[in-house]
């Protein structure tokens, strides 16, 4: 699976990358800051999701307050699958069908279980869109569709 080209930071974002690996000791891949939705969204290093959120939370916290935003972090996969999964939460994740659509993009079907919808898309969609944004920005994705099957 090829990788969209190299992302570019701005010099805003390199410093809160910087904070954030400095604040919690994870290694920060990359950070979106989404103005659209007023929040700051950190995608880290696999297996460091522990270390990034911190003892009850406490690490995402010190970021928010430092800030001055809501802080989410996802946790990287190499794979579209992957991603999506950590971006909406594993569990509630029941499918992730991946087509080439006649564009050149990709496609994504996300299906997940109907009593969790609402919980996975969330408040506003914005769980939806941080995915969106986030499959767009690595994988070249440019339609991911969330569905419950019956």
């Amino acid at each position: 699976m090829k990788l969209v080209p190299e992302i570019k930071l701005s010099s805003d974002e390199l410093s809160l990358l910087s904070m954030f690996q400095g604040m919690t000791g994870a290694t920060a891949r990359d950070v979106v800051v989404d103005e659209k939705r007023d929040r700051v969204i950190f995608v880290i290093a696999q297996g460091q999701m522990g270390l990034a959120i911190g003892k009850d939370g406490a690490s995402v916290k010190k970021i928010e307050r430092a800030v001055h935003k809501p802080v989410e972090v996802v946790e990287w996969a190499d794979d579209i699958e992957g991603l999506v999964k950590n971006a909406l939460g594993a569990k509630f994740v029941q499918e992730v069908r991946v087509s080439d659509r006649l564009d050149g993009t990709k496609g994504v079907v996300v299906v997940v279980d109907s009593r969790k919808k609402g919980a996975v898309l969330g408040l506003g969609g914005k769980n939806a869109e941080k995915v969106r944004m986030l499959a767009k920005r690595y994988f070249d994705v440019g339609n991911l569709q969330i569905t419950s099957e019956l």
